[in-house]
């Protein structure tokens, strides 16, 4: 799966390691890169499916977050994304299992507590 970051100081914390250990803490920052090699090996957000199952329990956000989706790193804290701009509209028409395998891209936007 491709993987963007737009802001520059996210963008370092996660693709350098002591930039990841000094932001957040060690076990975090292992966490964070267990996540983006998972993520990055995957072909689309369906090898994540079912939601809320593995060790990422990946799901989309309801709420002001709704079209966000969460992966756990470390209790409370969620890595947050948005499916690519290339990523087709929600068709009612298909499951969606098979919307899943049209995200072949995201952008990470936050880390963060999303229940606090």
């Amino acid at each position: 799966m491709d993987i963007f970051v737009k802001d520059n100081k996210l963008r370092r914390a996660l693709q350098d390691e002591a930039s990841r250990k000094k932001q957040f803490s060690a076990e975090m920052a292992e966490k964070l890169r267990l996540r983006l090699a998972a993520l990055d090996a995957a072909d689309s957000l369906a090898d994540f499916w079912p939601p809320k199952s593995g060790p990422e329990r990946c799901h989309e956000l309801l709420g002001k977050l709704a079209g966000v989706f969460s992966i756990d790193v470390k209790q409370p804290y969620r890595l947050l994304f948005r499916p690519g701009d290339a990523t087709p509209k929600r068709d009612p028409t298909i499951d969606e299992q098979q919307w899943w395998k049209t995200i072949t891209t995201i952008e990470i936007m936050s880390i963060e507590d999303t229940h606090g």
